[in-house]
């Protein structure tokens, strides 16, 4: 019995311990972070015991994506007026943060506001989720995006760090997206700003940090000051120019190709730069559009026509609501 009471601690005191037994492979992981990054051990142990693996976040990520709403359906999600209202408001309330990041980054306040707009409705849904929670959950328990998740998450711990923040208060989408403007933590430290130069870049509760990183999130993605977005088009032929089209979101289309095409160019500045086609479906058939460079710039923020034309649309909207009462 002596023997078999001495075998049984042995075995117990050489069974490794795990940080969490809810997150395959996570040691490893805090192993990559101790030897890549020089965190702590025994913290990153501590903090990945508190995690708490969400069924809803995977049942999310797994939900079969719905059948794609047609542009005129989409258009309304996002053009309410309550929306544009509070848009309004807000450039108001934060009218010389604004003017100063259209100086200093060329990004308009229309267009900013716009995207805080379409992402949380200018604060009023980050997310409920501890963003700590989110990460490691696609991290370890969602192998079809875990190489992507994981990568997230190591950037969301090297920003805590950087940021003096706690790992477990943030909270954001089930995704992990963060604060006004809905940043993935690699994206934080690429391109959010501490716009009011206090020392930290919050862009959940500081709406200065929040409109100078979105206006640099777009001028680093090609933002060019002063220039027009998108122009409608007509086309003389039957058939849509799907070989144009399908070209993608970025601009490779050469004014020459448009005209040869049947691409009417008359509401096209005059340039040599590179064109998108792009068709948004209406009740009535499909409406044809060329995107510039800025267009482009605002997919990089999400990879969608239809997100962009929101965004373009509510900015739009907001803009004539601001002038109204100016």
């Amino acid at each position: 019995m002596k023997k078999h009471i001495t075998a049984t601690l042995l075995s117990l005191i050489m069974t490794p311990a795990f940080a969490n037994p809810e997150l395959p492979d996570v040691d490893k992981f805090i192993d990559e972070m101790v030897e890549e990054h020089a965190f702590d051990r025994a913290e990153l142990e501590n903090l990945f015991a508190e995690v708490e693996v969400k069924d809803s976040i995977l049942k999310a990520i797994s939900r079969p994506a719905e059948k794609s709403k047609p542009w005129y359906e989409y258009r309304e999600i996002f053009l309410d007026q309550a929306r544009i209202n509070a848009g309004v408001a807000y450039w108001k309330k934060h009218a010389d943060t604004l003017e100063r990041a259209e100086k200093e980054l060329g990004v308009p306040a229309e267009i900013i506001l716009a995207i805080l707009g379409v992402e949380t409705r200018f604060g009023g849904n980050m997310g409920s989720f501890r963003v700590l929670d989110a990460l490691s959950t696609l991290a370890f328990c969602y192998p079809p995006r875990s190489t992507f998740f994981r990568s997230e998450l190591k950037n969301f711990l090297i920003l805590t760090r950087e940021e003096e923040m706690s790992q477990l208060e943030p909270i954001g989408s089930y995704a992990g997206a963060m604060g006004l403007g809905q940043f993935m933590p690699s994206s934080f430290r690429e391109y959010a700003v501490d716009f009011d130069n206090d020392g930290h870049r919050d862009i959940w509760n500081n709406p200065t940090d929040a409109i100078g990183s979105i206006a640099n999130y777009l001028r680093r993605h090609g933002w060019q000051p002063g220039e027009n977005i998108v122009h409608a088009t007509k086309y003389e032929g039957n058939d849509l120019p799907q070989d144009l089209i399908d070209r993608g979101l970025k601009p490779t289309v050469t004014r020459e190709e448009l005209r040869k095409s049947g691409l009417s160019t008359d509401k096209l500045p005059e340039g040599e730069d590179a064109i998108t086609v792009f068709s948004l479906t209406q009740p009535d058939g499909e409406e044809l559009w060329l995107g510039r460079q800025n267009f482009y710039a605002i997919t990089r923020y999400n990879h969608s026509r239809m997100y962009a034309m929101a965004v373009i649309q509510l900015s739009e909207a907001i803009r004539d609501g601001y002038e109204s009462v100016k």
